[in-house]
């Protein structure tokens, strides 16, 4: 399709290229320009002709799945117009997605398309904090008061409807705003025309407060299935919506986020790729520096024990082993841990009930890696006359390697989370670098039990 339509683009034949995008989704034409300003293959103002192309209500819906470099780029092309028909068909969170995304002086132009109403609704959004329920939600919804008919609200939303964002929930208000209810649009559908909401409602309204972190509110998407979920204010009055749309962005944009910082990188705003390598470098070298020179301890611990490998040199061969299993434990722990506390499956309260689990789970795979790992030493070195020493004194670290790792796999992120800390950042990296240490340390003190040995 690109190639199609680069070449129309090239002969200047304009009305293929609005065939082509008749029958395309709007997701689809915004990767289609996105992927011409991307190569380079066309130039600027060609861009911004076949987004001329586009008709006036489905150029604002393509706008909205561009990405930032490429909306800047057609912001600066618009003439004043053409900004404020696309800024009157986004929806306001859209509006504001974009201005936190601009520069400046961008921001200044979309605000001067804006009308005053919009600039009002977009100006109380903003001042939310940025990752409360305030700061994702709309104001564009459909609300109707408990006397209304059913005929009367399906009149209503007819009317309205078309610039709302969603139209399948109807929240009901009294006289003040106050959320008294809510109904879907097949309530009205399968009900009288002369019934009153009131009567057919659901009184029971799942809510969030507008100040509510955000990614507790999308895992109430997941948890209810909900199209859209209310946002009130401390008196329960309904001030927005959160669509379906805005919590998977937050879901995507907190799982990045959770990726990197297990990762040990600090999350960028932009693709791999459009990250400079400069910003890519910094975003990793504070972390690599960290875990560099903490990694250290463990070089200090079997510097000390320097007589020990002297006596049994064998036992330097085991210790990659030993790390190697004792953070890869402590990795899975951590990452299960931090996936239970994401979804909610684990709260702060169950801390000793996480820890008696994992505990059970190290004993079982302790013992298991232990018994292999003892039969592996005695084939492999079965010649060697301390072999049996050996296997006793490797498999004894590695089930002390399995319980510690695991138990620190399951206390630390747990611990980040109750003094405010993302748990993500005390995934694999950072558990890797504690547990091969203390590993180390075991390892080293049950070396010199059973070998006897003196320093």
């Amino acid at each position: 399709m690109y190639d199609i339509v680069k070449d129309a683009v090239e002969a200047r034949d304009f009305r293929r290229v609005k065939e082509i995008f008749s029958k395309l989704e709007e997701a689809d034409i915004a990767d289609l320009i996105q992927g011409f300003h991307d190569n380079k293959d066309v130039d600027a103002k060609d861009i911004t002709l076949l987004f001329r192309l586009l008709p006036k209500d489905t150029a604002a819906e393509v706008f909205t799945y561009m990405e930032s470099d490429m909306k800047e780029l057609l912001i600066n092309s618009f003439t004043d117009t053409e900004l404020e028909d696309v800024i009157d068909n986004l929806f306001i969170d859209d509006t504001v997605d974009l201005i936190e995304e601009m520069p400046a002086n961008v921001v200044q132009r979309i605000l001067d398309a804006s009308d005053p109403q919009s600039r009002r609704q977009i100006n109380m959004i903003l001042k939310y904090p940025e990752d409360s329920a305030g700061s994702i939600m709309t104001t564009e919804f459909i609300y109707m008061k408990r006397s209304m008919s059913v005929g009367e609200t399906l009149q209503k939303i007819r009317s309205l409807g078309v610039v709302k964002e969603t139209v399948y929930t109807i929240y009901v208000t009294e006289a003040d705003r106050k959320l008294i209810g809510v109904l879907s649009i097949l309530d009205l559908l399968t009900s009288d025309d002369d019934e009153l909401i009131g009567d057919i409602m659901e009184p029971n309204v799942i809510t969030v407060e507008t100040t509510e972190d955000r990614e507790f509110v999308a895992a109430q998407f997941a948890k209810y299935d909900y199209v859209a979920l209310p946002v009130v204010d401390n008196e329960n009055r309904i001030v927005g919506i959160v669509t379906f749309d805005d919590a998977m962005d937050v879901i995507e944009e907190e799982v990045t986020e959770d990726f990197a910082h297990m990762a040990a990188v600090e999350p960028s705003e932009e693709s791999y790729f459009k990250t400079p390598v400069f910003i890519h470098a910094k975003n990793r070298i504070m972390w690599l520096l960290v875990l560099m020179l903490s990694s250290t301890i463990s070089s200090v611990i079997i510097g000390h024990y320097e007589a020990a490998f002297a006596t049994v040199p064998l036992l330097v061969a085991s210790i990659p082993t030993l790390t190697g299993t004792g953070g890869n434990c402590g990795s899975q722990t951590s990452t299960m841990v931090i996936r239970g506390m994401s979804l909610g499956e684990i709260e702060l309260k169950d801390f000793f009930k996480v820890i008696f689990k994992e505990f059970r789970i190290s004993l079982i795979v302790a013992v298991i890696l232990g018994a292999v790992n003892f039969a592996r030493i005695c084939i492999q070195y079965h010649s060697d006359p301390q072999v049996i020493k050996l296997a006793i004194c490797v498999s004894l670290a590695i089930v002390a390697a399995v319980i510690m790792s695991k138990l620190i796999g399951c206390i630390l992120p747990m611990a980040a989370k109750a003094v405010k800390i993302d748990p993500a950042l005390m995934a694999a990296p950072f558990i890797s670098t504690i547990v091969d240490a203390s590993t180390t340390l075991v390892f080293f003190n049950i070396a010199l039990l059973v070998f006897g040995i003196k320093i």
